[in-house]
C-alpha cells in the first residue's frame, strides 16, 4: 500500500530549527511534486511550500528566507528544514505528493498523517 510517512517534528524554542521528513513507500511508479502543508488550530490547511521533480521550488511568502525544501529522489523522500521558528508556525505539518503507483497509468494525490510542531518559549 503506497503511503507518506513524516518525522521530525517537535517541541522547540522561537527561533531554533527543525527538520522534517517524508518518506513515500509502497509500489511506486513516478513521483512528480512534493510538498508541505500545515494546519494550525482554527485555520484552514494551508501550502509552506512545494518542490518540483526537477527541484523548482515555491514557497508560501511567510516562510520566505527561513525554510527550505529538498528532495532526494532516490530515496523517495522531501524535507522541509525550518530555521529561525516562530510561534506562528506552531500547527501539524502535512506532506503531499503526486504518486504514479506502479500499476497505474496516471498521478494520484497522497497525503500523510501529519506531525506536530510547537514553537514555544
Amino acid at each position: 500500500q503506497l503511503q507518506l510517512v513524516e518525522s521530525g517534528g517537535g517541541l522547540v524554542q522561537p527561533g531554533g530549527s527543525l527538520r522534517l521528513s517524508c518518506l513515500a513507500s509502497g509500489s511506486i511508479g513516478d513521483i512528480n511534486d512534493m510538498g508541505w502543508y500545515r494546519q494550525a488550530p482554527g485555520k484552514q490547511r494551508e501550502l509552506v511550500a512545494r518542490i518540483t521533480r526537477g527541484g523548482s521550488t515555491n514557497y508560501v511568502d511567510s516562510v520566505k528566507g527561513r525554510f527550505t525544501i529538498s528532495r532526494d529522489n532516490a530515496k523517495n523522500t522531501v524535507y522541509l528544514q525550518m530555521n529561525s521558528l516562530k510561534p506562528e508556525d506552531t500547527a501539524v505539518y502535512y506532506c503531499n505528493a503526486d504518486v504514479r503507483p506502479r500499476s497505474r497509468w496516471s498521478s494520484s494525490n497522497y497525503w500523510g498523517q501529519g506531525t506536530q510542531v510547537t514553537v514555544s518559549a
